[in-house]
């Protein structure tokens, strides 16, 4: 019952496909504000969970503009040659991050995270 406003970023955990492509499943993940960590609200909707994330390293690169699923796959393809070989992620999934309200026209902020093992 108590509204938290927009949270950043709105993180999807994406799978790909040998190709590159994503697989339909996805997980759309939003911080909990601080004020509601401690306790946080118990959802009302079967689907929605409320998960603790540990402490993670990741590699990350970041692209501006209105992101679409093609734009995240190529900088996802980007960030893997960055890497090359030698780098040790996680390749069954990645994070898909942005940061604007859709109504944000410039200045927007996007991010794709692979997971360091």
């Amino acid at each position: 019952g108590v509204g938290m406003g927009m949270t950043a970023p709105v993180s999807i955990t994406v799978f790909p496909d040998e190709d590159g492509s994503l697989q339909q499943k996805v997980k759309v993940s939003l911080r909990i504000p601080s004020q509601f960590q401690a306790n946080p609200p118990c959802p009302t909707d079967e689907g929605i969970k409320i998960e603790e994330k540990q402490g993670m390293t990741i590699y990350s690169t970041q692209f501006g503009g209105y992101a679409k699923e093609v734009d995240y796959v190529n900088y996802a393809a980007k960030l893997k040659s960055a890497l090359g070989s030698e780098a040790a992620y996680c390749k069954d999934f990645y994070f898909c991050n942005g940061y604007d309200p859709p109504m944000k026209p410039y200045g927007r902020r996007n991010e794709v995270w692979f997971v360091k093992e």
